[in-house]
């Protein structure tokens, strides 16, 4: 079980888009960061210092010895939890649950972002997927299921050659897998 001080910080959306661009472009100065993403030097400080204490990013070593630039990486990779999980916490359970509706807010902005720019055609090449599927299973049968899918989802990063020389552009994916009824 995550700590709930790791899915709160990852939770705030610039820590997030932080997070992500960390997992995608790896180690990265703090400068390149706030250009990237659109924000001020201080801001990014801020919220990687607030990752760094919840263990998800750690200060490393200038790469050309120069030891007036911040440079930052991931301490880890990927995040698999439930609102359950925190459920003999009150306070816990509640910002576990507000983690959830912003993680939920997030991917349906990127879902909708895409659907407005897939006709660019920088994206042209790109067939998006939605593979969807109801079924029957037990709440041991459904952590399974989570478990085998982000094996899967890491085995697939695993096996991409990002040095074959293809073109590339991020992809992102994401599964919910709950109890319904028809």
């Amino acid at each position: 079980m995550e700590d709930i001080s790791v899915i709160t910080a990852v939770h705030h959306p610039l820590r997030r888009r932080i997070y992500d661009y960390l997992l995608l472009y790896g180690t990265s100065q703090v400068t390149t960061l706030a250009r990237s993403l659109g924000s001020q030097v201080g801001s990014i400080s801020h919220h990687l210092r607030m990752l760094e204490r919840a263990g998800l990013v750690e200060r490393v070593e200038d790469p050309s010895g120069d030891r007036r630039t911040s440079w930052w990486k991931l301490a880890r990779r990927g995040l698999t939890w439930s609102a359950e999980d925190y459920i003999d916490s009150p306070a816990d359970a509640l910002l576990a649950r507000e983690a959830q509706r912003q993680g939920i807010r997030m991917q349906i902005h990127r879902l909708q972002r895409w659907q407005r720019r897939h006709d660019d055609p920088a994206y042209a090449a790109y067939d998006a997927s939605n593979t969807e599927t109801t079924a029957w299973a037990s709440p041991d049968e459904l952590r399974d299921l989570s478990a085998r899918l982000l094996r899967t989802m890491e085995e697939w990063r695993a096996s991409v050659d990002l040095e074959d020389g293809q073109e590339r552009t991020p992809i992102f994916f994401f599964a919910h897998a709950f109890p319904t009824m028809p």
